[in-house]
């Protein structure tokens, strides 16, 4: 069963929604909704995820020679992982990435 959130729409779809801005998006919706904890577990997931690996493709993409380049391939991983992780939060599963979906599911549910 699906509920509303705040913004009017479907809880899959604004979960799903958190994880399409990278991290930027994960704490838009932190802030949003205080009471949904699927959207809240999905949002936290997503920061966490993805602010170190954004912060990580900048460092390495400033290695010399090589480190544009590994930059690209982490940035095309990490759009295909964005894009599994829509599709299962869209589809209102709770899937737990192994280190980082236990602490946010620990954080959101204190």
């Amino acid at each position: 069963m699906t509920y509303k959130t705040k913004i009017g729409l479907n809880e899959n779809i604004v979960a799903a929604l958190s994880y399409v801005g990278f991290w930027i998006t994960g704490i838009i919706f932190l802030l949003i909704e205080p009471d949904n904890k699927f959207v809240r577990f999905h949002a936290m997931q997503s920061l966490l995820i993805f602010l170190p690996l954004s912060l990580l493709i900048f460092v390495v993409g400033w290695v010399p020679y090589v480190g544009w380049i590994i930059a690209d391939f982490l940035g095309f991983g990490a759009l295909f992982f964005i894009l599994v992780l829509v599709i299962i939060a869209y589809r209102g599963a709770l899937l737990k990435i192994p280190v980082v979906g236990t602490y946010a599911y620990k954080l959101i549910n204190q």
